[in-house]
């Protein structure tokens, strides 16, 4: 585990309503790695961590357990695995992570909190579910919420925010908001037949915002769903494909 005076974690809501006050971002400082954020989402039937940092501290520590603590952890994907089980160990509570990417851990689950999620989605608590949509890993999860009476899903990168998403009036038609990538440093995308996959995992979930990997990743429009969709397709077209079973898909 990262230990050092020279980090800390910062605490930043992600909004004042629409239940984005029950959402808040954790990310190290300075920057660590590569500085994603992981979202702790309060609910009444207790709180779920989304995505892991490396950094647990004191402070952090007391943070959660001031908003009543952890009933579970859910990750996205293998490059947040991180520091998961002294996480787990700390708050003592479950961390899910998918079936399909159990070959990428590196450490024994001595107290056997891993759960792995093996269904195409799977309730982590009353109103929280992760979405298996594969992709970027075999086992990609999103975490689909209802809070405050908004839908929400939350991404990392299984879907990556792209800039135009979060400048979407006005913007040139053939923009996308989201991209779909196998490797995102190399900027390897994901072929449509993957895509399709995508968008049937999460087709039945609605959902009025997305937040995405870093901070400040919130792309919030009652459309988000058909923005999705729409640049699923724009990436598709981009790759020579002009006849696909993807782009007959709509919504609603």
């Amino acid at each position: 585990m990262l230990q050092s005076d020279t980090y800390r974690n910062n605490f930043i809501p992600l909004g004042d309503s629409g239940g984005e006050e029950l959402m808040t971002s954790i990310c190290t400082e300075p920057k660590f790695s590569i500085g994603q954020r992981c979202i702790l989402v309060q609910t009444p039937q207790g709180n779920v961590l989304w995505d892991c940092i490396t950094y647990l501290d004191p402070s952090t520590i007391e943070f959660i357990k001031s908003k009543g603590g952890l009933k579970a952890i859910c990750i996205s994907h293998p490059h947040y695995y991180t520091t998961h089980l002294e996480w787990a160990l700390v708050f003592d509570c479950p961390v899910y992570i998918a079936e399909e990417d159990s070959e990428w851990l590196s450490r024994a689950d001595s107290e056997k909190r891993r759960k792995f999620v093996d269904d195409e989605s799977e309730e982590i608590v009353e109103g929280v579910s992760a979405i298996k949509t594969g992709g970027h890993f075999s086992g990609s999860l999103v975490l689909h919420c209802s809070l405050g009476g908004r839908k929400k899903l939350l991404i990392a990168d299984s879907f990556v925010t792209t800039p135009s998403a979060l400048y979407h009036i006005d913007r040139l038609p053939g923009t996308t908001s989201f991209a779909f990538m196998w490797a995102v440093p190399n900027m390897i995308p994901l072929p449509p037949a993957e895509l399709v996959k995508m968008w049937h995992a999460i087709r039945p979930f609605e959902f009025e915002s997305t937040h995405g990997a870093f901070v400040g990743q919130e792309v919030r429009d009652k459309n988000v769903k058909g923005r999705v969709l729409e640049s699923m397709k724009i990436q598709t077209r981009a790759m020579g494909w002009h006849d696909h079973a993807l782009l007959e898909q709509s919504w609603p």
